[in-house]
């Protein structure tokens, strides 16, 4: 029997970071293991037929994305409430409309939209260029009276030019506007962080208490269960239990798209990359920090009416909520400044 045991010992000393109880059974937590791959995203983001990225149209998306005349007032930008230095959103619990209107949702980040299967967090559009004109289009939020907005556009000698080398004999059309900040959305990606590195085999990427926080994500914390690979997230929807869920008129989220009982104060999942520079968290901004985040799951939701089956009680001990934070921190890429465009005068 002690034969055994020493030969077992021995085993695991030949495999120092091998599967552990607390992880999933199908990695192998070693840097570079072929069973990690599945985390990584492809260098290039998918973009539909017809809307390829060019720099022509990348650049015009950017100062569509940054010029405060696509709205009502001429005050807000798509950048207002995506901000890049903001992890792109605003860090606020909740946006701020037209005339500093309190809404009732975050602004959720832009981070790898362009992996997305479905936008929005309760689901209502299917693409970044679906969503594109929804902001302007509300009267809650840019409230931008769209035909005037096309005239001004139209009449821009700029804007003209910039359009005719993007999208060629396509005019400036609610097409062509969709298009051109789609495209933009797409560049802002994060898939260069110290885990990805570690996954293609930097050793020294990750220290000890990270790579243990992966192993809890991906096991005893069930983090991976919505928050899957490539992208952290299942383009799913789940009711967390959160403290809002249980005011008068509850957010009904996803079921006012698909009424069915589960989906009631279903919201989309996010991505957990950058989550370090997003805060606040959740659809209505509860959370502030990711500790926060992690109590918040390790108690399995604050109101268990209608909860979302995933949502159970972690029983996490102190120890494991920090290695867990750890490793969200480490889905940071290296931060990329975004020069302000010059925007087109005439």
């Amino acid at each position: 029997m002690n034969r055994t045991r020493l030969l077992y010992s021995a085993l695991l000393m030949t495999l120092p970071l091998a599967v552990q109880a607390e992880g999933d059974q199908k990695y192998v937590y070693q840097a570079g293991h072929p069973s990690l791959k599945e985390w990584l995203l492809p260098d290039t983001p998918p973009y539909p037929e017809g809307n390829e990225l060019t720099p022509e149209r990348v650049a015009l998306g950017h100062k569509l994305f940054f010029d405060p005349r696509l709205s009502g007032e001429g005050n807000m930008a798509c950048a207002t409430c995506h901000n890049p230095s903001l992890g792109w959103s605003d860090g606020l619990p909740t946006a701020k409309g037209f005339k500093s209107m309190q809404l009732g949702r975050a602004s959720p980040t832009i981070v790898n939209t362009a992996h997305n299967s479905i936008q929005m967090w309760d689901g209502r559009k299917k693409s970044l260029e679906d969503q594109a004109m929804g902001p302007m289009e509300a009267t809650v939020e840019m409230n931008m009276d769209t035909m005037r907005l096309f005239k001004w556009l139209n009449n821009s000698k700029g804007y003209r030019a910039l359009f005719e080398k993007a999208y060629p004999g396509q005019g400036i059309n609610a097409d062509t506007l969709s298009k051109a900040l789609a495209t933009y959305e797409r560049t802002v990606i994060s898939n260069n962080s110290r885990f990805d590195n570690w996954v293609k085999g930097d050793a020294k990427s990750l220290n000890e208490r990270e790579i243990d926080g992966f192993k809890l994500f991906t096991g005893k914390a069930r983090c991976s269960v919505c928050h899957s690979a490539p992208n952290f997230t299942d383009n799913g929807f789940h009711n967390l239990g959160l403290p809002s869920w249980g005011i008068p008129e509850p957010d009904m989220g996803r079921y006012a798209q698909k009424p069915i009982k589960r989906m009631q104060g279903a919201f989309k999942t996010p991505t957990v990359r950058e989550a370090a520079r997003s805060a606040p968290y959740f659809h209505d901004g509860s959370a502030t920090t990711l500790m926060e985040v992690v109590e918040h799951y390790d108690r399995g939701g604050s109101v268990k009416t209608n909860l979302s089956p995933e949502m159970q009680m972690l029983n996490l001990t102190q120890q494991e909520k920090e290695d867990l934070v750890a490793f969200m921190k480490a889905l940071t890429s290296p931060y990329l400044a975004v020069a302000l465009p010059e925007l087109p005068l005439e």
